[in-house]
């Protein structure tokens, strides 16, 4: 038995849910896979995996093996791009993850013109509104949105952005334009349960926290739906300052209330802060900073 490639075998099964999944992942049969996950249970001479009829569960002997595993796997990684002179030269792959939209509009221009000036580096790019664990999901780096819990990680800040109160300019005219966000009272709105409650949205006057509670007229699960009923008129939405700008900039929506939004949010490259960096990715974070901040900077919008 290859250990080590049974246990490359076992996490793969264990991150796609299932041996069969495991199996085109790998590209390896299925019959292949359920092989090596079960030389490895023989092996150790205990249960690794509970296989239910929908995904596959880990027995508690499972994730402290499967935890170690990744450990060991991450460590012989390290060792062999150090021999194969990542760290002295940029060349390989980075694997980078941002939220959709921000990644969308603001990532993607970053990486194109980076693959542009290091021709010996690929970049595997995933979005996704969720947080993404570095280690779990072997991740470089992450664009992170919002404030950092205290951990290993090392995190670099290249701006932040502003939760705003926004509506059409049809809806204002019709309806008023708020000038406290008591008026909102007065007000329908359209409602981003992702970024807030459905019921209270959170200002600020001064020094002072303010909870206002809001009629959602319409509750939505993602920020572009928001935007696009705010667009048609529904009443006032509250999204982040980039998810907006477009709509803005285009005059298809105003912002309101600016004076009362709450602190900004932070936004930051965040890096594992164990060991050294590979250049590849010392690379990309030199490359990428100062022009994150200067899309940014250029990315304020202004209150009617």
């Amino acid at each position: 038995m290859d250990r080590l490639e049974s246990m490359s075998t076992l996490l793969t099964a264990v991150e796609a849910g299932s041996l069969s999944a495991a199996s085109r992942r790998l590209g390896m049969p299925l019959a292949t896979v359920s092989r090596k996950v079960a030389e490895l249970e023989a092996h150790l001479r205990t249960r690794l995996l509970v296989r239910t009829s929908r995904r596959l569960a880990l027995t508690e002997a499972g994730r402290d093996y499967v935890a170690a595993c990744r450990r060991i796997l991450e460590d012989i990684g390290e060792a062999e791009r150090a021999a194969a002179g990542e760290y002295s030269a940029p060349r390989g792959e980075l694997h980078i993850t941002a939220p959709v939209v921000f990644g969308r509009l603001h990532v993607v221009p970053v990486v194109i013109a980076f693959l542009a000036a290091f021709p010996e580096i690929n970049i595997r790019l995933a979005l996704a509104d969720r947080m993404v664990n570095l280690l779990e999901e072997h991740a470089d780096l992450a664009v992170r949105i919002g404030a950092l819990a205290d951990s290993a990680l090392v995190a670099t800040r290249v701006g932040s952005i502003r939760r705003i109160a926004c509506a059409s300019p049809g809806y204002l005219a019709a309806r008023g334009t708020p000038q406290h966000p008591h008026d909102l009272a007065g007000h329908s709105c359209v409602t981003f349960e992702t970024l807030m409650s459905p019921t209270a949205w959170g200002f600020t006057a001064g020094r002072e926290a303010l909870l206002v509670p809001v009629r959602s007229r319409l509750a939505v699960s993602t920020a572009e739906a928001a935007i696009d009923a705010a667009v048609a008129g529904i009443g006032i939405t509250r999204v982040l300052s980039y998810q907006a700008a477009e709509a803005v900039r285009g005059g298809k929506l105003s912002v309101v209330l600016a004076g009362f939004e709450p602190p900004r949010s932070p936004v930051s490259l965040v890096t594992n802060g164990q060991g050294l960096l590979p250049q590849k990715l010392r690379a990309f974070l030199d490359f990428a900073t100062p022009l994150l901040r200067a899309r940014l900077e250029g990315a304020e919008l202004r209150a009617v």
